[in-house]
């Protein structure tokens, strides 16, 4: 009985040892399967934030659509190997459309003609035109008073066609037809320079409302039973215009 007793109780403590010994296992196993759950769970969850969160999106968007900083786009024209030519054209041309603005508005005075009354005003927003695409450039430039301006080949114009437009009414309206006939060949000769779109499609506009505003003077002469002939166009370009119908012009 003895010698049982000594063998069963090592049997039990292995028993007892081998019981703990599973349990322990299976416990292990469930926390791992349940920690693999928990990371699956999480990694879900991560995907699920990167998919459906817009405003992520949306920069990655942005950042792919809008590569180019808005301060660089403002100093395109400066940096281009061909700019200084563009840059010119647009401070040239913002004041030879005050040169007809500023005549315009002395010869309306003096006259009180319909085709100054109302040219007057266009060459305003010719001139707001062109000044736009100056500040769109970030390119300064400055504006003398009425009747002034630096370049001396304006300024001389200028004062020759005050002169003249003071002699009568028909000088008057010469007057007005050599300034579009000017700002035509003068917008055609740029235009034909640029490869500049924004500059090119800006000169066309005013290109066109000169056309107009050169057919208003001509017939105003042809009212009073005068002729005008071209000082700057040539006569077949001259007699396309005027054998034409008023244009509607763009921006």
């Amino acid at each position: 009985m003895k010698f049982n007793r000594i063998i069963e109780m090592p049997l039990i403590v292995l028993g007892f040892l081998t019981f703990s010994l599973l349990m322990a296992c299976t416990d292990n196993g469930e926390n791992l399967l349940e920690e693999e759950a928990l990371e699956n769970s999480v990694g879900f969850q991560e995907d699920l934030n990167v998919s459906e969160n817009p405003v992520d999106s949306q920069e990655d968007t942005d950042v792919t659509e809008n590569p180019i900083d808005s301060q660089e786009e403002l100093l395109v024209l400066e940096n281009s190997g061909d700019s200084e030519e563009d840059i010119n054209a647009l401070l040239f041309m913002l004041e030879e459309e005050k040169l007809a603005r500023d005549t315009y508005m002395y010869l309306d005075e003096l006259w009180g003609i319909n085709q100054f009354a109302n040219i007057k005003l266009s060459e305003q927003t010719h001139m707001n035109a062109v000044a736009n695409l100056l500040d769109q450039y970030n390119i300064d430039y400055t504006l003398l008073p009425d009747g002034a301006f630096e370049n001396q080949e304006l300024q001389d114009y200028y004062n020759q066609f005050v002169e003249k437009g003071q002699i009568d009414r028909v000088n008057a309206l010469e007057v007005g037809a050599t300034i579009e006939d000017l700002d035509i060949v003068d917008l055609e000769n740029y235009i034909n320079a640029s490869s500049n779109a924004d500059i090119i499609l800006v000169f066309e506009s005013l290109q066109c409302g000169s056309r107009n505003h050169l057919r208003s003077f001509v017939r105003g002469l042809e009212n009073l039973g005068e002729t005008y002939a071209p000082q700057f166009l040539t006569i077949e370009e001259y007699n396309a215009i005027m054998d034409s119908t008023n244009e509607s012009c763009g921006p």
